[in-house]
C-alpha cells in the first residue's frame, strides 16, 4: 500500500511539474510517457512540431510548434533545439476555407454522371451509358439518373429531350442533367411526361429548347423530382467532406441550404465523422421568400455547424445568358438577361431578413443584379442603423454579394463606400474567359468583369462554387494569382500572360481569401483562419512551403495531411511515415 501511495504521489508531482513546464523542452515529457495508467496526453494536450508553421496571425515571429487541447490551439511557439526525431517533416498552413460551395450537391455529383469537359454529344452519351450500366436503379421513377457539367456551347446549340433517347432502354428512363453552372437542367421525355401541358410561363425563367429549363423555370420540373432518401443524402455529405478534406478544406460556406436539409445537417454534425466546419446560408423551400418560421439559427457546441445567414438570388448565370445586365449582351443584342426577382421584392426581402437578425447574402452575376443588390443592402442598412453611418452598420452585419462577377464602375464605388463583402470564385474567371468578352464586349469586360485586385480592400472571400468548379483550393489560388486556367496553365489565348492580368493578386492575398477573410465573413474571426491560441485546431500539412512553389508546382500541389479540431481527417495515400506527433 505504501508503494502504491508513493507511486500515486509521484505521478501527481510529475503532472504538476509538467503543467508548469509544459513545452517541447520540458525534461519531464519522456518521464510522463512511462506512466501509461494516467491519461496525461488528454490532461496536458498534444504538442506537434514541424519544419515551419505559417500562422497567418498578426504576430510575425517564426513558429514551428503548437500544443492542442480540447480541439483548440493552446499554445503556438518556436523551439529550434528539438532533434529531428521529435519534429515532423512538412510545412503547416492554417486550415483552408471555401467561401462559397454546395456540400450536398458535391456529394450528389460524386454519385452521379460527371459531364464536365465532355466535348461532344457522343461523349455525353458514352458517359451516361457507362454510369447507368453500373447503377441499375438510376433512371427509375424513384431514383432519377442525375448528372452535371454539360455546356450547350460544346454542342453549338441547346440540346433537347430527344437527345437523351440514346437507345430503346433510355426511352423509359427518367434523366435530369444540370448545366455546368447548375442554372439550367436538361431532362428526358420520360420526365416531360410528368409535366403540365402546355408548360406554364414562369417569370425569371426560360425554356430555350424542349427539355431545357433555366433558372426559375427549373421549378416546373423540380416539383416532380423524387428527393433522395436520408441514407443517400448522408452518403452524399460524407463523400463530399472526404473530397474537401483531401484538398485541405476544413470549413466551407454552404451557399443555400433548405430548412429540411439544415435539420439533417444539425443531426449529423454532432457525429465525429462530420469533418468539415459548415457555415450555412438558409434558402427557403420556395426560393426568394421570407420563411422565418422554417428558418433556424444554429451553432453546435463542437463548432462544426453555424447558421445565421440567408441566401437570396437576383439573377441567373452568364453562360446561359441569364445574368441580368444594364445593357444588352454583345453577342445577343435582343437580351439583357433576366432577374429572378424584381427590385422591390429583393429589397423587401433583404430588409425583412436583416431585421430578423440574419446576415443577407445575394447571388448577383450581371451588373444590373449587382446594382440592385447594393440598393437592397443600402436600404437594409438604413433600416437597421438609422442613427449610425452605413459603413459602421455594415461592419456589424457583413452583408455579402455572392459571385460579384460583373459590376458597373459606379457600383464598384458604392460597394467600396459601404464596405460590402464580395464573395468571389477565382476559377470562374478562368473558366468563363473563353466566352466572357464576346458576351460583354471588350470595354465592359475591362471595366466591370471579374474584379479581384480592385476589391482587395473589402476583404474578398474566395471560394470555388463546387461542384460547378473543382473544390481544389490550390487551383483557386493559382487562378487568382495568374488569371490562367489551372487545368491547362494557359490564358484564353493559349499564352501565360494571364487574362486581364491587372486583376491578379499575390499569394498572400489569395491565401487570405481562403482563410482569414472567410472567417471574418462568417463571424468566426478569433476562432478560424489563423493558427493562434484559442482558435480551432485546424491545420494543413504540405510537402513544401507555398512560397517555394512556382506556378506549375502550385497548380499541382497536393495535401499531405488535414487536421480538424486536433484530429487527423485526411492523410494522402502513400505519404511517408512521419515521426510521432507528440513531443
Amino acid at each position: 500500500m505504501a508503494l502504491v501511495g508513493f507511486g500515486l504521489t509521484l505521478s501527481v508531482l510529475i503532472v504538476l511539474v509538467a503543467v508548469v513546464f509544459q513545452n517541447a523542452e520540458s525534461p519531464f515529457t519522456p518521464i510522463i510517457g512511462l506512466f501509461g495508467f494516467l491519461p496525461f496526453q488528454q490532461m496536458l494536450g498534444e504538442t506537434h512540431c514541424y519544419a515551419a508553421i505559417k500562422t497567418n496571425s498578426d504576430d510575425k515571429s517564426q513558429s514551428n510548434c503548437f500544443t492542442v487541447k480540447n480541439g483548440l490551439f493552446e499554445r503556438v511557439f518556436s523551439n529550434q533545439s528539438l532533434g529531428k526525431s521529435n519534429t515532423k517533416t512538412g510545412y503547416v498552413i492554417p486550415g483552408l476555407w471555401d467561401g462559397h460551395g454546395h456540400l450536398l450537391q458535391l456529394g450528389e455529383l460524386r454519385n452521379s454522371v460527371d459531364l464536365f469537359g465532355a466535348k461532344a454529344m457522343s461523349e455525353v452519351h458514352e458517359r451516361i451509358i457507362e454510369y447507368q450500366s453500373h447503377h441499375i436503379l438510376a433512371g427509375t421513377s424513384e431514383q432519377w439518373l442525375r448528372g452535371v457539367g454539360w455546356d450547350q456551347a460544346t454542342f453549338g446549340k441547346w440540346p433537347s429531350a430527344i437527345d437523351l433517347e440514346i437507345n430503346d432502354k433510355f426511352r423509359d428512363l427518367y434523366v435530369m442533367l444540370d448545366r455546368v453552372d447548375v442554372h439550367c437542367i436538361w431532362v428526358s421525355k420520360k420526365v416531360l411526361s410528368l409535366l403540365p401541358n402546355p408548360l406554364p410561363e414562369v417569370p425569371g425563367g426560360e425554356i430555350p429548347a424542349e427539355g431545357i429549363f433555366c433558372d426559375n423555370a427549373m421549378e416546373i420540373v423540380l416539383k416532380h423530382y423524387p428527393e433522395p432518401t436520408v441514407e443517400r443524402k448522408t452518403k452524399f455529405i460524407k463523400d463530399a467532406m472526404h473530397e474537401l478534406n483531401k484538398f485541405g478544406v476544413v470549413g466551407m460556406h454552404d451557399a443555400g441550404v433548405t430548412p429540411s436539409h439544415l435539420k439533417l445537417y444539425e443531426t449529423l454534425s454532432l457525429d465525429e465523422n462530420w469533418t468539415v466546419r459548415v457555415y450555412a446560408m438558409i434558402e427557403c423551400e420556395t426560393r426568394n421568400t421570407f420563411c422565418p418560421n422554417e428558418a433556424i439559427k444554429v451553432e453546435t457546441p463542437n463548432g462544426k455547424l453555424r447558421v445565421q445567414s440567408v441566401k437570396l438570388f437576383a439573377d441567373g448565370a452568364l453562360g446561359s445568358w441569364g445574368s441580368a445586365m444594364i445593357e444588352p449582351y454583345s453577342d445577343k443584342e435582343t437580351s439583357s438577361g433576366s432577374l429572378l426577382v424584381n427590385s422591390t421584392t429583393l429589397t423587401q426581402l433583404a430588409v425583412e431578413w436583416a431585421g430578423a437578425g440574419y446576415q443577407v447574402n445575394i447571388h448577383a452575376i450581371g451588373d444590373l443584379a449587382n446594382r440592385l443588390a447594393v440598393d437592397a443592402f443600402e436600404e437594409s442598412l438604413k433600416s437597421l442603423c438609422p442613427h449610425t453611418s452605413l459603413r459602421d452598420c455594415q461592419s456589424r452585419h457583413r452583408f455579402r454579394i455572392e459571385h460579384a462577377q460583373i459590376i458597373h464602375p459606379d457600383d464598384q464605388r458604392r460597394i467600396r463606400d459601404l464596405g460590402i463583402i464580395p464573395s468571389i470564385q477565382p476559377t470562374h474567371a478562368t473558366s468563363d474567359m473563353y466566352y466572357a468578352e464576346s458576351r460583354l464586349g471588350k470595354k465592359r469586360t475591362m471595366e466591370e468583369a471579374y474584379r479581384m485586385r480592385s476589391l482587395l480592400p473589402l476583404g474578398p472571400v474566395f471560394g470555388s462554387d463546387f461542384p460547378v468548379e473543382p473544390a481544389n483550393v490550390f487551383e483557386g489560388i493559382f487562378a487568382a494569382m495568374t488569371r490562367r486556367n489551372p487545368r491547362t496553365g494557359l490564358d484564353s489565348e493559349g499564352r501565360k500572360d494571364g487574362w486581364y492580368a491587372a486583376e491578379a493578386v499575390t499569394l498572400e492575398d489569395a491565401l487570405q481569401g481562403f482563410t482569414v477573410n472567410p472567417a471574418f465573413a462568417a463571424f468566426l474571426e478569433g476562432r478560424a483562419g489563423t493558427i493562434e491560441t484559442g482558435h480551432y485546431a485546424d491545420w494543413v500539412v504540405l510537402d513544401e512551403p507555398l512560397e517555394a512553389l512556382d506556378d506549375e508546382s502550385l497548380r499541382f500541389a497536393t495535401v499531405r495531411e488535414t487536421w480538424v479540431g486536433g484530429k487527423q481527417v485526411y492523410r494522402r495515400p502513400g505519404s511517408e511515415d512521419l515521426p510521432s506527433d507528440a513531443v
